[in-house]
């Protein structure tokens, strides 16, 4: 290279040569990349970190760590970035020392404590706790979001299996546990002040550790204030006024906030079903306070004893809320089908609704099974409807899996507390008619309006899920067959069909966990992408983020696009505003939906470890549900999980198969494997440290009946 040309020495050619296979590989770095890895390092509040933890943070698989590392090598060839001592990456900045050492603070606390995201450039511009499966673009920025390990459950407002309610350990979770963050000392201070005895001190550890907003700036809630209880006739003029249809929102028993609503009506041989989205826009104007706010929030959090919102409750409970016999302003998505679900058309509109009655899934449920006389009063006016759309949400459900759309069924947690905000009973949740019934109708309105946006080619958000990652997925399959599973793949890629057919061939199997938890470990995670590549999981060519703009960020976003288009603004400078936004929104999104995934997850199993606390030496089945060199994990029936120590399993040396997944006892032979059932009890369980600890009770019965050495279990568990 000709910039080199004079170097003489050999330490010099030594240092060319190195430089010169770098600046070869810059061409293979691609300019995304380096582009998203400038922006989060270059950021306002970015504090500087290592390659792990910027790796953490976007959610890098271990196939795309080269791909990072090469960006970041040709950003400091580039002396945009620079590494510091400690192998901290910082920005370089006009005036900066050669060398700085960084202050080291983990990526959530870092990145997301007091940051907000503001949008560049022009001013103008669901639920959260999503439970379904997920997924980068390769085409956005090469990288890939990590693999699903522990995740499970369904929410009917996302289409997505992501996870709720199991915790994720050591390696599974990418390396990144709780004792690398570095807690600062603000929030040590702020955690000094709780209250230790108050129930709720715990849970609000982990958010101050997250960084998760708590409470809104003044200028916000003064916003906010300002608003009306109920749109105006202003409001309303030049929308489609859908005020006289029957028009439900059905949601759990103690939900506030309603950003959904569903009509269905026959037309000739046919449905027109209405999908009612609360038009938040109308309230959050782009680059507001409020907008910025919503932006830093990324999505409301959802934890056992209060709700995080994004939006402040005078808009997320009150006048954004589609309450039962309020009037409120949406946008619908109007699909017209024929009996079988095939959709024949369609239409996105701003409207105003004003909601017949609020349902509840277990009313819904009721309803359906036992049709108590007392709710077929209550609800006489919509039962025809609602029959109608029961039948209707079976076909698309049908339709759906016939095209390939996977399911992994593994419950969600539901965690009740007493008034003092003590957890009273910790139990599964599985899909029921109600709830599969709204979630084919959010996925069919997602699905609709992703391709009315992707076929105008106009910048747009879509939820992206991708193809399982070949070597990993051949490595799964190559395991399932040992276990006696036919699984092939005809092509290149493994399409979704194939993966269920998998599933369907393990069910019922001693073998069905065992499958399932390993094909949902190949899987790619979904997140946010300006180009459209697909849901995976949904077996879906279109799918984006529409139904909860109450609690989602991109959800938002999109709305203003779509009002845009409709008002005819979608041109010029404003296509030009939003191709220069949506990178940002769609990783930034995507990041805090993990943060909100993770705190989720931690403050669920504070509150397994506090309800074991009062259960320790009960005795239960369990299921093997992972297995590490370290010991085994347990579910039991009601799903709270813990470890069973590698050092409490007695009378062998358990030998630890990686790629098997098992755990084998040297002399004896015994395995322990994934979807095992083992009698276990609990000895231990610490809310500050959120671990719970069993021991096989068969070994902890020979232990006190044979040599009384069953409590040193419980001191080797510590």
């Amino acid at each position: 290279m000709k910039k080199y040309r004079n170097i003489k020495n050999s330490e010099d050619r030594g240092r060319e040569k190195t430089y010169s296979r770098r600046a070869g590989r810059r061409q293979a770095a691609g300019k995304k990349e380096r582009k998203i890895l400038a922006d989060l390092i270059g950021s306002k509040n970015y504090k500087p970190m290592r390659a792990k933890d910027i790796a953490f943070l976007l959610d890098v698989p271990k196939a795309k760590i080269k791909d990072m590392m090469e960006a970041l090598d040709t950003l400091v060839l580039e002396h945009k970035i620079r590494k510091d001592k400690e192998g901290r990456y910082e920005m370089v900045r006009p005036g900066d020392p050669a060398e700085k050492i960084g202050s080291g603070e983990s990526a959530f606390l870092a990145g997301h404590r007091e940051s907000d995201f503001r949008h560049n450039d022009l001013s103008d511009d669901e639920r959260s706790g999503s439970r379904r499966g997920d997924f980068t673009d390769g085409k956005s920025s090469g990288f890939r979001r990590g693999d699903l390990a522990g995740h499970k459950g369904v929410d009917a407002r996302h289409g997505d299996r992501e996870s709720r309610g199991r915790s994720r350990r050591g390696s599974e979770a990418g390396g990144n546990s709780r004792s690398e963050k570095v807690i600062t000392a603000e929030i040590r201070k702020a955690i000094r002040k709780l209250d230790p005895d108050d129930p709720a001190t715990a849970l609000t550890e982990v958010v101050l550790e997250y960084g998760v907003p708590a409470e809104f700036p003044q200028k916000v809630l003064e916003q906010a204030a300002r608003f009306p209880a109920c749109p105006g006739p202003g409001d309303i003029a030049g929308r489609l006024d859908l005020r006289s249809r029957q028009i439900i929102t059905i949601d759990g028993d103690d939900s506030r906030d309603f950003d959904d609503a569903v009509s269905l009506e026959r037309d000739g041989s046919g449905y027109i079903l209405g999908v009612h989205i609360a038009d938040v826009t109308n309230y959050v104007a782009a680059g507001s306070a409020l907008d910025k706010e919503a932006l830093r929030r990324g999505t409301s959090v959802y934890l056992a004893d209060r709700v995080i919102p994004m939006l402040p409750e005078k808009l997320s409970n009150g006048v954004c809320s589609l309450n039962e016999g309020e009037d409120r302003l949406t946008l619908s998505c109007i699909v017209k089908m024929d009996r079988q679900g095939n959709i024949r058309g369609s239409r996105i509109a701003e409207s105003v609704i004003c909601s017949s009655h609020r349902m509840t899934y277990s009313e819904v449920d009721r309803i359906f099974t036992e049709n108590p006389a007392e709710l077929r009063e209550k609800y006489a006016d919509v039962l025809p409807m609602l029959f109608d759309m029961r039948d209707l949400a079976a076909k698309l459900e049908q339709q759906r899996h016939g095209r390939g759309m996977i399911d992994f069924e593994f419950p969600e947690t539901k965690i009740r507390l007493d008034r003092m905000g003590h957890p009273v009973e910790i139990r599964p949740s599985y899909p029921t008619t109600a709830t599969k019934l709204i979630e084919q109708f959010m996925l069919t309105a997602n699905e609709v309006v992703a391709k009315t946006y992707f076929d105008k080619q106009v910048p747009f958000l879509y939820r992206t899920h991708e193809s399982p990652d070949e070597d990993k997925i051949e490595d799964t399959l190559k395991l399932v067959r040992s276990l006696g599973i036919p699984a092939e793949k005809a092509g290149h890629h493994i399409t979704p069909s194939e993966v269920q057919k998998i599933i369907s061939r393990a069910e019922g199997t001693p073998r069905e966990s065992l499958v399932s938890s390993m094909l949902l470990r190949s899987m790619q995670q979904a997140r946010y992408t300006p180009e459209n590549g697909g849901h995976f999981g949904l077996a879906s060519p279109y799918y984006c983020h529409f139904t909860s703009p109450i609690r989602r960020y991109p959800d938002l976003q999109i709305h203003r696009i779509i009002k845009d288009d409709l008002h005819g603004n979608l041109t010029g400078r404003k296509l030009s505003y939003y191709s220069r936004i949506m990178q940002d929104v769609a990783w930034k999104s995507s990041a805090l939906e993990r943060r909100s995934v993770e705190v989720e997850r931690e403050t669920n199993k504070i509150e397994m470890a506090r309800y074991m606390g009062g259960h320790l030496g009960e005795v239960t089945e369990a299921q093997v549900t992972g297995v590490t060199g370290w010991g085994i994990y347990v579910q039991r029936p009601d799903t709270i999980e813990g470890l069973v120590h590698v050092s409490t399993l007695k009378g062998d040396y358990y030998i630890f198969d990686e790629s098997a997944m098992t755990l084998t006892g040297k002399n004896s032979g015994r395995i322990f494997e994934i979807g095992q059932k083992l009698r276990v009890k609990a000895v231990r369980a610490d809310a500050r440290l959120r671990q719970i600890d069993f021991v096989l009770a068969e070994d902890d019965d020979e232990g006190e009946n044979g040599n009384g050495k069953g409590k040193g279990n419980e001191a080797d568990c510590e």
